[in-house]
C-alpha cells in the first residue's frame, strides 16, 4: 500500500497498555527514540500488537510541531531532538526536514513560525507529535 503520509518511523512495540477504549503503545524506533501511540484497543488487536511486534509508525508532516530550545512542561509525550537539513518557504507555509536518529521527519508548518525560530540548515530543533497523532501499520 503506497500512503501519502510523509512520515513513516519503522520501530518495534515495546509495550501495551490497553484502557477501556483506547490503549497506549509505546514502540521504540529503529534510531533508539521512544515514541508512544494512542491508539484504540479493536485497532491493538486487528493489528495483533504486543511486545516486539513490528510496527511502522505514520504521522501527517502537519501534526508536527517543532521547537528550539528546552521544552519543559508539556503534555506532549513524543520529543525527538533532530538537525534542521531543509526549510522550503512558500508564501503561508513551510516544510521542514529534521535529520533524526535512524532517519528524518518532515513538518509542515506557518512561514511565521518558520522566521519567528529562525529555522535554517544546521537549526537543532526538536519534532513534536501527540500521541493521538500517531498511526500504526504492521506492513
Amino acid at each position: 500500500m503506497t500512503l501519502s503520509i510523509r512520515n513513516q518511523l519503522p520501530g518495534t512495540v515495546t509495550a501495551v497498555a490497553p484502557g477501556e477504549v483506547m490503549a497506549t503503545v509505546g514502540i521504540r524506533l529503529t534510531g533508539g527514540q521512544s515514541v508512544t501511540a494512542a491508539i484504540t484497543r479493536e485497532a491493538v488487536t486487528e493489528l495483533g500488537l504486543a511486545p516486539g511486534s513490528a510496527v511502522r509508525a505514520l504521522v501527517k508532516a502537519t501534526e508536527v510541531a517543532v521547537a528550539t530550545g528546552p521544552v519543559e512542561r508539556l503534555s506532549i509525550r513524543n520529543r525527538l531532538p533532530g538537525t534542521v537539513t531543509d526549510v522550503a518557504v512558500g508564501g503561508a507555509m513551510a516544510s521542514v526536514r529534521l535529520s533524526i536518529e535512524g532517519g528524518e521527519l518532515l513538518a509542515v508548518i506557518t512561514r511565521e513560525a518558520v522566521e519567528d525560530l529562525t529555522l535554517t540548515t544546521g537549526t537543532e530543533a526538536v519534532a513534536l507529535i501527540k500521541s493521538t497523532e500517531v498511526s500504526l501499520t504492521t506492513d
